[in-house]
């Protein structure tokens, strides 16, 4: 009570390219150790960077989206340290003239919106990855992530405890993903999370000496370490100590932070321009195309699908979980009748998305397509196959073998019996055999309705449709 615990932010996000972000080397996620590190990467005599076109887009595309200025020329600059993951000796980020300045983002907290300033976001490429528990005794050094491109995006300490500061971290991650600028993969690394924390007395207007918490690749952990951190500074002020500027680490284990290294000022790092690589300058014409590329934002896109298409909160909500789940969504509703859209949905977020949950994949690895999966559906509305044929059936071999849901239901004898004489003549039948259920079912016992649906259903090998079952059953049962 009495203290204020100030946060700000500094997302480390993994640019969505195929390339480094000043080599050719590949970026993609679980190679062996060290071969995707390229001549560049490790800086070898002789070598040039040469800068990742498709991450100053993805840059710009950010800084549009958050009401930046787009700086029109940036500089890079030489970030010096000596560390054994950083085969230079230095990193090349920007510092005075960043890709990207201001701009701001709205958060949801209790009282209503929030706006969270951002101070800048600049381009610079990863250091590489120290591997402490593959060997004991020793260190191990992981160089393919070395010269990964990086948008490092800097929040002012708008934030106000731990809450807050998670609430912010989970719309950044929100914000890019959707807008395919990272993935979000936080246990790959990909978005990652640096929290610098400071406490004042309530009421006081001068910030609090910051401690830095490094490599936060969780939003529980980043809850657990500033809550931690903000409970340690106010027990050293309350004794009457003084906070050290410093790097720490978060234990998961131990939920503590310890202590990593003094925390650096930016004249420790001596920056300078890299003078390997000329200013980055940026024309109006690709601003400008990147502007009008812009897609929906994912709050305009839940509206959509609750305004046009009519579909619950519930089911907008898991519309719109990523911009692979809506494209997948936007693309089987294109050109489907109207009245069937809600029920397409519901087969997206069910049984297609068990499926992809099982494969580990999202709606972009779909073996089964928005149009293979329209056809499926014309076939359980019309009731030429039961539902259950559908799910179980059908939609397993049109992912395993990409068949048509057609021929499938031809070469497996799916089609659902619908003759109402045919149905009627084996309800009598069932009805015949089973008198014990039948007196139940009029004695007032619903389940005894159940097992002489399932006698039918079981009669017809489950072809019969269910629906006219139920109808003849009841008319046949009175009551």
């Amino acid at each position: 009570m009495g203290w204020e615990i100030v946060v700000g932010i500094e997302s480390h996000t993994q640019l969505l390219t195929k390339s480094k972000m000043f080599s050719g080397a590949s970026t993609a996620f679980g190679a062996p150790p060290n071969s995707q590190a390229s001549a560049v990467d490790i800086a070898l005599p002789g070598v040039l960077p040469v800068v990742n076109a498709a991450a100053v887009e993805m840059a710009v595309k950010f800084g549009l989206i958050v009401g930046g200025e787009i700086n029109r020329r940036s500089v890079f600059a030489r970030k010096n340290y000596f560390y054994p993951d950083l085969p230079k000796g230095y990193q090349i980020s920007q510092y005075e003239l960043p890709i990207v300045k201001g701009g701001s983002l709205a958060i949801q907290i209790g009282s209503g919106e929030k706006i969270v300033h951002l101070t800048r976001a600049h381009l610079e490429e990863d250091a590489g990855k120290s591997l402490h528990e593959d060997f004991r005794g020793m260190t191990g050094i992981d160089l393919n992530r070395a010269g990964t491109p990086l948008l490092e995006i800097v929040s002012e300490p708008d934030l106000r405890g731990a809450q807050e500061a998670v609430t912010y971290a989970r719309a950044l991650h929100e914000l890019v993903t959707w807008n395919q600028i990272c993935d979000g993969n936080m246990e790959e690394g990909s978005f990652r999370c640096d929290a610098n924390v400071s406490v004042r007395k309530t009421g006081d207007k001068k910030l609090g000496t910051r401690c830095e918490i490094k490599n936060l690749n969780s939003f529980l952990f980043m809850e657990q370490a500033i809550e931690f951190e903000a409970r340690r500074q106010i027990g050293i002020l309350e004794d009457g100590g003084s906070i050290a500027q410093q790097t720490r680490l978060y234990d998961s284990d131990k939920r503590e932070t310890r202590s990593m290294r003094s925390k650096e000022d930016a004249q420790d790092y001596r920056y300078f321009p890299d003078p390997d690589l000329l200013p980055l300058v940026i024309g109006e014409e690709m601003i400008e195309r990147i502007r009008k590329s812009l897609p929906k934002s994912r709050d305009r896109q839940r509206h959509e699908f609750i305004s046009v298409y009519e579909l619950s909160p519930s089911l907008a909500q898991f519309l719109t979980t990523n911009r692979a789940t809506s494209t997948f969504a936007l693309a089987t509703f294109d050109g489907a009748p109207k009245e069937e859209v809600p029920s397409l949905a519901n087969w997206i977020a069910g049984p297609l998305s068990a499926k992809l949950n099982n494969e580990n994949v999202d709606f972009s690895k779909s073996k089964v397509s928005p149009d293979q999966l329209k056809e499926l559906h014309k076939y359980v509305v019309s009731g030429e196959i039961s539902n259950s044929s559908a799910t179980g059936t059908v939609l397993s071999a049109m992912w395993n073998d990409g068949s048509t849901a057609g021929d499938i239901i031809r070469r497996k004898d799916l089609r659902q019996l619908s003759d109402a004489g045919a149905i009627e003549k084996i309800v009598d039948e069932v009805l015949t055999h089973n008198a014990k259920q039948v007196e139940d079912y009029r004695a007032g016992k619903e389940k005894a309705f159940n097992s002489l649906v399932g006698q039918v259903m079981k009669a017809t090998q489950g072809k019969a449709n269910p629906g006219q079952v139920n109808e003849i059953l009841k008319a046949k049962l009175g009551r």
